[in-house]
């Protein structure tokens, strides 16, 4: 669902009281946060989505890496995954959905954590995914609503994944592209996770379905907080700029772009095309740090240093209305 369409379901829900809930949906964060103990608390998340690539082994790889992600994102550590299935009985063969459960637990084996069940059903259009419990110090949770004025914004994954995998499903790709995304999006945000644990990172979280804007739109929103973004510094796939338009945007994308107008102040010199990417639903993208400007270029270079190359300072947070962006070229 798009972010007014969820906003609209959830604004009448009453707000749940029970203190051991440490993170909950007030937020728009990207996990609830329950404690156990004084020292423990579980971190719980659910994802799942209709396949982005033809590849079965590869598409389950890239479900489970955008379901682990939310934990990683809270800076928590995934221990157990339950596979989520809707199949279309009748349509593919028995072994595509092995493919898939094997691409899912293949990933959450590298993320350390085990696959202990599932839930199928029957359904008229191919869904998987994982609910998945991990493990974080109550004192040492990362959210959505910690960024501060002045804080520099980094983007550790390149954009552009959504209007290329819509580009897939319509045959418009080759095989070299359909790999190099599926590798973007099967890779784990564990590595940066880690990483923005050694600095002062104030605020964290994921860049999936409502886009680097809408994400950080939900950030900013919960901390209180503006933006300003440099858009030639922000990472996008140059492979993206040619499906950026037509048939090839995804409707989360539009949607994204139509919720956020509003809230957004774009320099008349950035294109439609770079709007549209900067908006694009993304499955299971990079992380967005909220880091202190003294740590910023350190937390950069190790994130480079180690692996996390596509990683970018995008911008800082500064004071406004909250939740609002402003686009620089």
């Amino acid at each position: 669902m798009g972010l007014a369409e969820l906003g609209e379901v959830l604004k009448d829900l009453p707000q749940t009281s029970d203190p051991r809930l440490l993170v909950g949906i007030n937020t728009a964060d990207d996990a609830g946060v329950f404690q156990i103990s004084e020292d423990l608390a579980l971190i719980q998340t659910v994802d799942f989505f209709t396949p982005v690539l033809d590849d079965p082994y590869t598409f389950g790889q890239v479900a489970a890496a955008n379901s682990l992600s939310d934990v990683y994102a809270m800076g928590g550590t995934p221990i157990t995954v339950l596979n989520v299935v809707g199949w279309p009985r009748g349509t593919f063969p028995l072994h595509v959905l092995t493919e898939i459960l094997c691409g899912g637990q293949d990933k959450a084996t590298e993320a350390g954590a085990v696959v202990a069940g599932g839930h199928t059903c029957i359904d008229r259009e191919l869904k998987y995914g994982l609910s998945v419990t991990g493990v974080v110090h109550p004192k040492k949770i990362y959210t959505n609503a910690g960024a501060r004025v002045g804080d520099k914004l980094i983007l550790t994954k390149p954009l552009g994944m959504g209007v290329i995998s819509t580009a897939i499903k319509l045959g418009r790709s080759n095989a070299d592209l359909e790999a190099k995304v599926g590798g973007i999006m099967a890779t784990l945000n564990r590595k940066p996770s880690e990483i923005m644990q050694r600095f002062r990172v104030h605020a964290c979280t994921d860049v999936t379905g409502f886009g680097l804007l809408g994400h950080l739109h939900e950030m900013l929103q919960a901390s209180h907080r503006s933006a300003r973004l440099h858009c030639a510094q922000i990472p996008i796939l140059k492979e993206a700029f040619q499906f950026a338009g037509g048939d090839t945007v995804p409707g989360g994308s539009k949607s994204n772009r139509e919720f956020l107008r509003p809230l957004l102040d774009i320099h008349s010199g950035i294109s439609e095309e770079q709007t549209i990417l900067i908006c694009d639903a993304q499955t299971s993208g990079g992380l967005i740090l909220s880091a202190h400007p003294d740590d910023a270029e350190e937390l950069l270079s190790t994130l480079h240093r180690e692996g996390v190359n596509d990683a970018r300072l995008i911008g800082e947070v500064v004071s406004g209305e909250p939740g609002t962006i402003i686009v620089e070229p």
